[in-house]
């Protein structure tokens, strides 16, 4: 896992990583169908793969929004489709505490963006000694990116990535600001960009945040021009029936042009 963030801007043929999934763990059967078609394109385009789905969506809008199915049944699910399918998986961990359970099965530990300046759920999330994805929060500039690095690296962890997501630009709308992935990536750390929660129009329904998943081809073709070490992508067989941030999660029918597409780029910036 550690040579998905660190070496493979080293290798002769130009490549990113993926960590790409559901947004959150709908029931099994869904979970393994998205992971295994995943599985599939990213083998068939040489793309590293970490598959991404929550077991506990906390900070939904509504307090009527389905979260997942909580931290045991949700691990143990990824536990069964890490094994069954032989990839490694990533998930939001939101109290410290949990850090040390899920490290168990985890490959890679997130912080939600919401969280990325909580010190303590930093410091246990980097204590397992698990690569940590920190999500950088539509709050902050990418500078700031540097307290958080600080702070995790205080652990002795120095694997440690940053998730570019978007900035929050008046109300229920997000924008990106490319320059954030040579900024941060200067501070030594992979950036990874997240295509499909930079197209969300948060809280932009109401009780439900929206988005706009016609652009996340466009963000992500940009992010890989700009220099993203890996791709993040919320995807669904369905999304106008998933239960969680459809309207931004990009088709999973989709998904092998969308990557292929990026790996033209990729080769031909070098």
């Amino acid at each position: 896992m550690k040579n998905y963030f660190f070496s493979l801007t080293d290798k002769p043929y130009p490549v990113f990583f993926l960590v790409a999934g559901p947004c959150v763990i709908e029931n099994y059967d869904t979970t393994f169908l998205i992971a295994h078609s995943l599985k599939n394109i990213s083998t068939r385009l040489n793309i590293p793969l970490i598959f991404k789905a929550s077991f506990d969506k906390a900070n939904r809008t509504s307090i009527q929004s389905y979260r997942g199915p909580g931290f045991d049944k949700g691990l143990s699910i990824l536990d069964e489709i890490k094994k069954s399918l032989d990839i490694p998986v990533i998930s939001d961990i939101h109290l410290p505490d949990q850090a040390e359970k899920a490290a168990r099965i985890l490959d890679v530990i997130q912080i939600p963006a919401f969280l990325c300046r909580q010190t303590d759920l930093i410091l246990a999330a980097c204590r397992t000694g698990l690569p940590v994805n920190i999500k950088k929060g539509q709050f902050l500039s990418p500078h700031d990116c540097r307290n958080i690095l600080n702070k995790a690296k205080q652990t002795g962890n120095q694997h440690i990535s940053i998730t570019e997501r978007g900035s929050s630009f008046g109300y229920n709308n997000l924008v990106v600001d490319f320059r954030s992935i040579p900024i941060i990536k200067q501070m030594g750390a992979p950036v990874i960009f997240d295509a499909t929660h930079s197209v969300q129009l948060p809280g932009g329904a109401a009780e439900v945040s929206s988005g706009e998943r016609q652009y996340v081809p466009v963000l992500a073709k940009a992010a890989i021009a700009a220099g993203a070490d890996g791709i993040f992508i919320e995807t669904h067989p369905e999304p106008e029936k998933a239960l969680c941030d459809g309207p931004n999660s990009f088709p999973l029918n989709d998904m092998e042009s969308l990557l292929s597409t990026l790996l033209s780029i990729k080769k031909a910036i070098g």
